[in-house]
């Protein structure tokens, strides 16, 4: 599967990140991880490319956006899907207890090319145990070549792996300069597990999962 992007020529006159139509490479190799059959979050949704390749997998996705127009338009009427139009950055928890994920819990979550601080550590609790982050994007540095450019849409160096640490397994991490990617640039890609209490080793060490190449 050719995992570049791809551009609809119909959606000329939208953003860029809404004209890709193919999953993230990262998405593809770790989707895997994400228990069979749960119901995934994709934040940040954009045109639904990531929710679109979600549910022909089998997941039940809920899908998240301040504008989800485009993703309504593209996979209307899937029976597996649940679209949330809302502005994540209004002031408002969406995790709290007012919030339109109050007591939501997944079984993965997907975040690409999205970066609010404030969200991070809800992320990472709403996880339910076994659950699984695949995070992807835009890291300082990234500023020299292309937006985004604003350091608060770039993470520190790291920054990923802090935010897991102690709460969540790390099964993968990457940090450098992307090239043959959606749209390319410096960025931090991890996939972690919520099940560092879940071992039955011995010695305490959680379980293994497979990776893909």
């Amino acid at each position: 599967m050719n995992t570049d992007a791809i551009s609809d020529p119909s959606l000329d006159n939208q953003a860029k990140h809404l004209k890709i139509i193919l999953p993230s490479p990262w998405v593809i190799r770790f989707s895997s991880v994400i228990p069979a059959g749960e119901h995934v979050l994709d934040l940040a949704c954009g045109g639904g490319r990531h929710s679109g390749y979600l549910l022909d997998l089998g997941y039940h996705v809920t899908a998240l956006d301040k504008d989800t127009t485009a993703i309504s338009e593209r996979l209307a009427g899937h029976d597996n899907l649940g679209i949330i139009t809302t502005d994540l950055e209004d002031g408002a928890d969406a995790f709290g207890e007012k919030g339109i994920l109050n007591g939501r819990n997944f079984g993965g979550i997907v975040v690409v090319n999205y970066l609010h601080r404030p969200l991070m550590k809800a992320l990472v609790n709403a996880l339910k145990p076994g659950g699984v982050l695949i995070y992807e994007t835009f890291a300082r540095g990234n500023e020299a070549f292309a937006r985004p450019r604003n350091p608060d849409h770039l993470l520190r160096s790291g920054e990923l792996l802090d935010l897991v640490s102690g709460h969540l397994q790390i099964v993968a991490y990457e940090h450098g300069m992307i090239q043959a990617n959606d749209l390319p640039g410096v960025k931090q890609r991890l996939v972690a597990v919520r099940d560092l209490g879940l071992s039955q080793r011995d010695d305490g060490d959680p379980p293994a999962h497979p990776i893909s190449s």
